[in-house]
């Protein structure tokens, strides 16, 4: 069953993936992206990785795509404002494509695929054990960083408020 629903999920973000690229409005292309990150999240969950599934969830599902969306909303992509590509461009590009292509098929060719990697550690991609090693042995890194985003934040805004 896990082995199945891996290879759905596959398929899916291979699927949307290429939604991404050949889809000609760019709203819909971002929407695609967001599917294609959520497809990425099931996959860490089925490779017991949960702390990058919510980090995958929270920072680009969340907020890197909100700002894709603003920005193509600010941009006001008109078929009339783009300028026509010349021909030598498009060959330009037909040529990296290819060169991508060819790259990909010789990857894959050497790629040795053998059975599953099993890991010693079943418990290993878990945010317990995560907040264990990060809150034992990190503790001071982890609080000066703080310290350092906290200190960021504040220059940021006296930098951002208007003198009165």
């Amino acid at each position: 069953m896990s082995q199945s629903l891996f290879y759905l999920i596959a398929f899916l973000s291979i699927f949307f993936s290429l939604l991404v690229i050949f889809t000609k409005n760019p709203v819909h292309s971002v929407l695609y992206l967001i599917i294609t990150f959520f497809t990425f999240t099931i996959h860490y969950i089925l490779l017991n990785a949960q702390f990058l599934a919510i980090v995958n969830f929270i920072v680009y599902m969340g907020a890197i795509m909100v700002l894709f969306l603003f920005v193509l909303m600010l941009l006001n992509l008109n078929k009339d404002a783009e300028p026509a590509k010349s021909n030598l461009l498009k060959i330009a590009g037909v040529v990296a494509g290819m060169c991508l292509l060819v790259t990909l098929v010789g990857s894959v060719k050497a790629l040795n695929v053998s059975n599953p990697v099993v890991l010693n550690n079943p418990n290993l991609g878990l945010v317990k054990n995560l907040g264990k090693v990060l809150f034992n042995e990190f503790l001071l890194p982890f609080e000066i960083s703080s310290l350092l985003l906290l200190s960021a934040m504040v220059g940021a805004v006296l930098l951002a408020k208007k003198e009165a």
